[in-house]
């Protein structure tokens, strides 16, 4: 495993994820600052090799004057906030690393890095992130690609209320997925569909789920597989039941334009929970060889009271592409997407490592690239 030069990194925001990426940073020996506005956040993340800092991301001014005299910045903080981090970023020539699943800010980010000297990776962590990886790994498998459908659910190993959800980490992104347009491609044209529609029943090892159209999962994956995909789409899965209730909330009690009320009762009725799990469901459709196949990977992880399945795939996600930017196997400046990053790769870092359980990599009768012991290849970037 290659050993990195230690580097000075910022994490903006020492929330559920922002504690336990800086701390991941931190155990690879990299002088890491977790800051936040709010002190009772920092008190909860003080010891340790993290430093704590207190900033409000929100004055650009204060912004630019701490990520001056950093060479990377991770931001953990809601996704409304990344605009003017990202810009900050440029502006002080730190590489940017981020957790959005936001549509619209990843636009401006690329925008932003059509000519910024940094790089700029949007889009870390579990989904998008980690799935978009899996995902073009999945498509990489046939010769003609039909199809590849991605499934995520974040859920309560144990569901007692209402919704059978607790909030596992930001409701300001649950909500920003459960009300914004969700990108698909269909019939081999990308096009844009409605949230919580496209109710589907899936089954998985004998557990029950439904899956429905969410926003922001799909990454840049969409215009990477532009032309080479028929169907490409990502779903998200929760226990049966909550999408009829969300749309109830949202659409007819309206509360998707009171999103303060709708955050103070997602805040009560669902409450975090480290007892819970994370299902990944990738399948792929194409030919091979002349005939049409079908190929699934599941994984699955789960919460410890140490640190919840949540927290670990979606920081493990996010420092993983850190650990490969610094590595050199991702560009050095410009926008990046996700699946510039090859699966073994990516499974390779020290993060990366956390999620690899469910890919006991053995030898291909081909050689070269690795197989999972659950039949999924492991293709090396480039």
């Amino acid at each position: 495993m290659q050993i990195l030069p230690s580097k000075r990194i910022a994490v903006l925001g020492a929330g559920q994820i922002g504690a336990v990426i800086a701390a991941m940073l931190a155990e690879q020996g990299h002088a890491v600052t977790l800051a936040d506005a709010d002190p009772a956040q920092l008190a909860l993340a003080e010891g340790g090799a993290v430093r704590t800092a207190r900033l409000d991301v929100a004055d650009p001014a204060a912004l630019r004057a701490f990520l001056a005299d950093r060479d990377v910045v991770v931001s953990a903080c809601p996704y409304f906030l990344n605009k003017g981090i990202a810009g900050a970023a440029v502006a002080t020539g730190t590489h940017y690393f981020d957790l959005t699943e936001d549509v619209e800010t990843t636009g401006f980010i690329k925008q932003l890095g059509a000519t910024a000297e940094v790089a700029l990776v949007p889009q870390c962590g579990l989904a998008p992130g980690f799935i978009c990886i899996l995902g073009a790994d999945m498509a990489a498998r046939f010769e003609k690609l039909k199809a590849v459908k991605m499934r995520v659910g974040a859920l309560p190993l144990y569901p007692t209320n209402a919704l059978a959800y607790n909030v596992t980490w930001s409701v300001d992104g649950l909500i920003n997925e459960y009300c914004n347009p969700c990108e698909i491609v269909f019939e081999g044209k990308p096009i844009l569909v409605p949230a919580l529609e496209g109710l589907e029943h899936v089954m998985i090892d004998g557990v029950s789920y439904e899956a429905f159209n969410t926003s922001g999962g799909l990454g840049t994956l969409t215009e990477t597989l532009d032309g080479k995909v028929s169907d490409l789409s990502y779903k998200t899965l929760r226990y049966p039941g909550h999408a009829e209730i969300m749309k109830l909330l949202l659409r007819g009690l309206e509360l998707a334009d009171d999103r303060d009320t709708l955050r103070r009762i997602l805040n009560r009725a669902a409450p975090f929970t480290r007892k819970d799990v994370v299902v990944v469901f990738v399948t792929g459709v194409g030919e091979r060889n002349g005939r049409l196949e079908e190929e699934s990977t599941v994984l699955r992880y789960y919460g410890t009271p140490e640190m919840s399945a949540i927290q670990l795939t979606t920081a493990a996600g996010c420092v993983a592409m850190v650990e490969l930017f610094l590595m050199g196997q991702l560009p050095a400046k410009g926008f990046v997407r996700q699946e510039e990053a090859g699966l073994a790769d990516f499974l390779s870092t020290q993060a990366g490592l956390r999620l690899a359980p469910g890919f006991a990599a053995t030898p291909r009768a081909e050689g070269g690239a690795a197989a999972a012991s659950n039949g999924i290849p492991l293709r090396k970037a480039g």
